[in-house]
């Protein structure tokens, strides 16, 4: 049986424990306070509630990041330091090149894991040949733009029509838009980079899913890939296929 750590207790999270296979265990929770009561009456004592990993005493097989960009700045490195392998969901927090350093240099294991989007390994393969362009096209309902800074870009109660309200790069997409361009950035880190990555951010009335478009030229020639999920229930915000590689990286260590 793997032990894993989860950071995290929201609508993702909850997505992971639902699906999370039978030969993995979850060993701790670090999560606010107020969550701590909840996970003590739903899990008994099998699971320890935390406020800090470096709470636990034992080495989890695991631990998965369900939470934040901040919740990444705030426990990534010290996680990488004690040598366990940490996988990562929201990537966008990599879009500060500072932090992006120190957990590259932590030493450890980090997965930043595929999110959202499809596609990922044929853009990585396309990268050994050499890529001239990347431009990634997020479309969404305005209920999964607000709360974000879209409402400082466009009236989201007065569209009618799908409409463009970003275009910059992935490094800008992850830091304006953190809780919904993870995916942005998750392509930039596998092929041009952040600053390099061209990101268009659209909000469509007529839609009810999180659409993730990805065009990418190169000496490889070029592929246009177009991925339509539905964001999970609870949360507009969080695509279920996030979700959903976040409860793969728990089978793959069935594998190890």
């Amino acid at each position: 049986m793997k032990k894993i750590m989860l950071i995290g207790y929201g609508a993702m999270a909850q997505a992971v424990i639902e699906r999370l296979p039978s030969q993995v265990a979850i060993g701790w929770i670090v999560a606010r306070e107020h969550h701590h009561q909840a996970i003590g009456q739903r899990f008994g004592g099998v699971v320890r509630a935390l406020t800090d990993p470096q709470a636990c005493d034992e080495t989890p097989d695991l631990v998965l990041e369900c939470a934040s960009q901040q919740a990444v700045a705030q426990y990534g490195e010290g996680i990488l330091k004690r040598g366990w392998p940490l996988a990562v969901i929201s990537t966008g927090a990599l879009a500060d090149s500072k932090l992006e350093k120190q957990l590259m240099q932590a030493g450890g294991k980090l997965t930043l894991l595929s999110g959202a989007v499809a596609g990922i390994d044929g853009l990585a393969a396309a990268k050994e040949g050499g890529l001239e362009r990347v431009t990634y096209r997020s479309r969404k309902s305005p209920a999964s733009w607000r709360g974000s800074y879209a409402e400082q870009l466009i009236d989201l109660h007065a569209v009618t029509e799908a409409q463009v309200f970003f275009e910059g790069s992935a490094r800008e997409a992850a830091r304006l838009f953190p809780a919904n361009a993870n995916v942005a950035a998750t392509v930039a880190l596998g092929g041009m980079g952040m600053d390099d990555t061209r990101v268009e951010l659209m909000v469509d009335p007529a839609t009810r899913r999180n659409t993730h478009t990805l065009h990418v030229e190169g000496l490889f020639g070029e592929f246009h890939l177009e991925l339509s999920g539905l964001p999970l229930a609870s949360n507009p915000k969080t695509s279920t296929l996030a979700a959903l590689s976040a409860v793969r990286a728990c089978r793959e260590l069935t594998l190890c």
